[in-house]
């Protein structure tokens, strides 16, 4: 899949059972999945790509959206520089990502391939 800057590129839900949402998804609409471990499950054939991480409640806020960049330092710049306040960092299997609150205060995570 390639990936394009400053563009949506990802969607993250929470469930506390990651079995149960992959066989609910592969069931009713067909998207297929890819095991990270025990906390992680990404899917595709869905339209846009994203993942389920595991937590006992579901997020009140819900999905988690992400963008894509090319340069991760250059986008958490604009961010801050824009009025943004950076909240998290996380490095992954393939790439780091970093999230953070608009001035709204939605949260929304940036992230890039591993270099």
């Amino acid at each position: 899949m390639s990936h394009t800057n400053n563009h949506i590129d990802y969607v993250e839900f929470t469930a506390a059972d990651l079995g149960a949402v992959k066989a609910f998804y592969e069931k009713a609409f067909g998207w297929e999945f890819e095991i990270w471990g025990d906390d992680y499950v990404s899917f595709k054939s869905a339209g846009l790509e994203g993942g389920f991480l595991r937590a006992e409640t579901p997020s009140a806020a819900g999905a988690l959206i992400i963008l894509y960049a090319d340069d991760l330092e250059k986008s958490e710049k604009n961010v801050v520089d824009a009025g943004g306040e950076i909240i998290a960092h996380h490095e992954f299997p393939g790439g780091r990502r970093f999230h953070f609150r608009d001035p709204g205060g939605n949260r929304l995570g940036v992230w890039t391939l591993a270099s």
